[in-house]
């Protein structure tokens, strides 16, 4: 910030630092919700699995952390599974999600879920047509069950343009401390855009559902995304102590397929 503001004019430095504010203060705000919302989910005993999917570097891991950021560390838990192992790879494919899954009196914060074989797999031949179809054909049903044992089931897909991805994955790679996080998907990102985009189509086509809808986030910036979902989530759960001034989702802000 200080580098960047050497060169600003004094009116842009102040709408900067006003907006900086605005934002540590509404986030603040909605992190002591999420608190109530805890507590409540845990003394209720209630299940809340959240999925957050999205194209590379569209703020999934980051909006987690915001999340996450001032919750009882006992009461959640993140997921976010790596490749299958050998003894994976022989299982039904949502055999190792299914563990995952919350237990009584807990969040579970997905970090990209299986959903990664209805973009991800296909477009980067991480799976084949026969697996594909098949995820296609069981992912609605699975999901139908989760709901009916009482799993509260978000899915969240964060949107971003084609040109912030680009500017996005650039300074990851000239960036050393976000080096880490360029993977072989980060790099074919930008070539695959229309298959990415493609398969993200059918995707919402066939799995968005009346009890597993698809909520997508538009990328206006990464602040703001994280706000507008934060929001989401504490509108769906009339939790105890709900404070009066907390804002609804905002409409031109959250959209559905």
């Amino acid at each position: 910030i200080i580098l960047h503001t050497t060169i600003m004019k004094r009116s842009t430095i102040e709408e900067f630092y006003q907006v900086a504010t605005e934002y540590i203060a509404e986030l603040y705000f909605l992190q002591v919700e999420l608190l109530k919302l805890q507590k409540y989910v845990h003394d209720q005993r209630m299940r809340l699995a959240i999925l957050f999917e999205g194209r590379d570097t569209a703020g999934k891991g980051a909006a987690i952390f915001r999340f996450t950021q001032f919750l009882n560390p006992r009461e959640y838990r993140v997921v976010a599974l790596g490749k299958p192992t050998e003894e994976e790879r022989g299982q039904w494919y949502f055999q190792r999600y299914i563990k995952a899954l919350p237990n009584e009196g807990e969040i579970v914060f997905f970090d990209r879920s299986w959903y990664n074989r209805a973009v991800v797999e296909p477009v980067m031949g991480f799976c084949d047509t026969e697996q594909y179809q098949r995820f296609m054909g069981q992912v609605g049903l699975l999901e139908k069950m989760l709901v009916d044992d009482g799993i509260i089931l978000v899915k969240f897909w964060f949107s971003i343009d084609r040109e912030q991805q680009k500017r996005r994955i650039e300074d990851r790679l000239v960036n050393p401390l976000k080096h880490w996080k360029v993977s072989p998907v980060d790099l074919a990102a930008q070539e695959k855009w229309h298959d990415f985009t493609s398969y993200k189509s059918i995707m919402f086509e066939r799995t968005h559902t009346d009890y597993a809808p698809w909520v997508v986030i538009k990328g206006i910036n990464r602040e703001e995304s994280r706000i507008h979902a934060m929001r989401y989530v504490l509108s769906l759960i009339d939790y105890q102590d709900r404070s009066p001034d907390l804002a609804p989702p905002d409409p031109e802000q959250l959209g559905f397929p």
